[in-house]
């Protein structure tokens, strides 16, 4: 049925596939399922943002090498001596490194944030195939640029500054444009637990930079940042020449369209005839909605807030856990760089697991908000744990900094995902399919711009008043992240009062049974409008 469906439309919908697809496709003699091309498009941008992502990974790494200054104090607020390390690298040295540190790390987080609503706006008016393309080798040619630094002899803050800051704005591209490639191919049904598992790339990409930044640490640092870089280059050719934007590409329809091909097809088809506000998506011929528009699209704001202080508290672990390892005891003994760094993987794979949970559970409970605010509310005593009893032993450091993991990157995760491309196929579009890059980018730039502020102040706070006031700001954050989602935490716990309450109430087997079935395959809206009219057909009885 889906191939039949496949030639019939083929020759109407068909766009132009990629160069690389179509030459598989001649060599292959026979047309891909579309199947194949989902499974492909997640794996694409899966290693694709998890590229952008272990390029983003090198600073962290190599903090302990340009500034090795230790702490002050340990866990127990006792003298602690300074471990054997090199002289560290001018001008991230002496007493003012952290700053300097955070500034390098403001300089790019602050452009990528800027990048991201140019970017989300572009998105949706370009070709995604090559405004990803262009930005990843702009992305690794600048993250080589910082690397060569070390074979160059460079000590000028100000270069440093400006190739962190040129990196932003091209790494920027990423995140709208995945979302969006993913968004088109992938319908509601199921989208948290799909988005959730597909979003370890994030962490992946860590993990996977951590460790190359970690290995080539020894070589010299400049081969911390060259090495990530240059698989940057090589994604977006990958990118480039494989990478389908959207089904029509090939000749399959949008997942949003009416598909009356199943069994219960006529019921469906008939119940979407009489149903209004569902939204579908279009190509890319049809006009982009405006940045202000997308703004008002409701929950946008709310959860672009939330996200602020979401990724403040995640991305200052990305930049400074595997330092703050390094020059902290546990167990009494002091863990050199490559050690530090290695272990400070595993807070990834606790996100790795949060995120998969987070959004499968959000799917159960049909409940966004109350999965995210759940999370971050958690993530306060994870905080407290983390920084009072992780300098016990590494077993416990261990078992903490992945309870951490899960708590602080569930939500991050779920929130830039699958909240993201629900907001950006709203109903409230009114069939208006451009709008996927520019809400991803309007919630994940204003989140960057948390995570632009949250390293920056922990260099200023850790070198001022010590890692506990560090935490405290962490927790903080996050206890106003869980907050910000108070009124749509209330509002879907009102909705499942409300549709426990019609359950209760309908006692017709047959329309209990379509409402199911509405469910089961993802409709959730035309299943919630569906019930509304039972009930309002059983209260005029």
């Amino acid at each position: 049925m889906e191939s039949q469906a496949h030639n019939n439309n083929n020759n109407n919908n068909k766009g132009v596939p990629p160069a690389g697809i179509f030459y598989l496709t001649k060599i292959r003699r026979k047309e891909f399922t579309i199947g194949f091309h989902k499974g492909l498009i997640l794996l694409i941008t899966f290693v694709a943002y998890a590229l952008f992502h272990a390029s983003r990974k090198a600073p962290s790494i190599v903090k302990s090498a340009w500034d090795p200054q230790e702490s002050n104090t340990g866990h127990d607020g006792l003298p602690t001596p300074p471990p054997s390390t090199p002289s560290g690298w001018a001008p991230f040295t002496g007493s003012t490194g952290k700053d300097k540190l955070g500034q390098f790390d403001f300089a790019f987080l602050a452009f990528y944030a800027v990048g991201m609503f140019f970017a989300g706006h572009l998105g949706d008016r370009v070709d995604l195939r090559w405004f990803l393309s262009v930005g990843m080798v702009g992305s690794g040619v600048f993250a080589c640029l910082i690397g060569m630094a070390y074979w160059w002899d460079i000590h000028i803050l100000t270069f440093y500054i400006m190739v962190q800051m040129a990196a932003g704005l091209f790494q920027a591209t990423g995140w709208p444009s995945v979302v969006a490639v993913v968004g088109n191919w992938f319908g509601k049904s199921k989208r948290g637990l799909i988005m959730g598992i597909w979003n370890a790339h994030t962490s992946t990409g860590n993990i996977l930079g951590s460790l190359i930044a970690a290995a080539v640490l020894q070589y010299g640092w400049g081969w911390s940042f060259v090495l990530p870089g240059l698989l940057l280059v090589l994604g977006g050719v990958m990118v480039f020449f494989f990478l389908v934007v959207e089904p029509a590409d090939v000749g399959f329809e949008s997942p949003y369209e009416t598909n009356t091909h199943d069994a219960e097809g006529e019921n469906l088809q008939l119940v979407r005839l009489k149903t209004e506000g569902i939204q579908t998506l279009g190509s890319r011929n049809d006009p982009a909605i405006g940045f202000v528009e997308a703004w008002q699209i409701p929950g946008v704001a709310t959860y672009a807030l939330c996200l602020f202080f979401s990724k403040l508290v995640a991305y200052t672990f990305l930049y400074w856990l595997p330092f703050y390892i390094s020059q902290t005891r546990i167990a009494g003994s002091h863990l050199n760089d490559k050690i530090a760094g290695d272990l400070s993987t595993l807070f990834d794979v606790g996100g790795v697991i949060g995120g998969i949970v987070a959004g499968y559970a959000s799917d159960c409970l049909s409940a966004r908000a109350i999965t995210s605010a759940s999370f971050m509310l958690c993530a306060i005593p994870a905080l407290h744990l983390y920084r009072a009893y992780s300098g016990i032993s590494l077993p416990v450091n261990i078992g903490l900094m992945m309870l951490l993991g899960m708590f602080i990157n569930g939500p991050y995760s779920l929130i830039t995902t699958a909240v993201s491309a629900d907001l950006g196929t709203h109903s409230s579009l009114k069939g208006s399919g451009r709008a996927l890059a520019t809400v991803t980018a309007i919630i994940d730039g204003t989140g960057s711009m948390g995570a632009a502020i949250g390293p920056l102040l922990a260099g200023f706070i850790s070198e001022n008043f010590g890692w506990g006031a560090v935490f405290t700001m962490l927790m903080l954050a996050a206890l106003l992240s869980g907050l910000l989602l108070t009124k749509l935490v209330i509002g879907e716990v009102r909705e499942k009062l409300e549709v426990f309450q019609r359950v209760q109430v309908i006692n017709e087997p047959d329309h209990v049974h379509l409402a199911g079935i509405l469910s089961d395959t993802g409709s959730n809206e035309i299943g919630r409008t569906y019930r509304s009219s039972i009930d309002l057909k059983m209260l005029a009885r």
